[in-house]
């Protein structure tokens, strides 16, 4: 999920927040978080869903969850913002079936923000 515009504005501390939000919303949907890591301007997460999971109701309540709370608790990221718009309205999902977790999640954290 990338930051609307591609803006630079995830941290440790915004990418913490981030995380403990998607673990409070995944068990809702079914979801399970197994690697997550970011880079400025999006993450990268690695889910396993049951079979009947609404994967993007799923999403798309994570991103206007944390879109409203991180713009409460972080109030500097509305200047870096344009129309307070905190996700783009996109998500890349990608299913993968047999490809052993450890070289996905290898990959994931391969993504962190040196």
């Amino acid at each position: 999920m990338c930051i609307k515009y591609r803006k630079k504005i995830i941290d440790n501390f915004i990418s913490s927040r981030l995380k403990d939000i998607f673990d409070y919303i995944s068990p809702k949907y079914n979801i399970s978080l197994n690697e997550y890591e970011h880079d400025y301007d999006h993450i990268h997460c690695l889910l396993s869903a049951h079979p009947n999971s609404e994967i993007s109701k799923f999403i798309n309540a994570y991103k206007s969850a944390s879109s409203r709370l991180i713009k409460k608790e972080f109030p500097i990221i509305r200047k870096k913002l344009w129309k307070e718009y905190f996700w783009s309205r996109s998500f890349c999902l990608i299913t993968v079936r047999g490809t052993p977790l450890e070289v996905l999640k290898s990959y994931i954290q391969n993504q962190r923000v040196v």
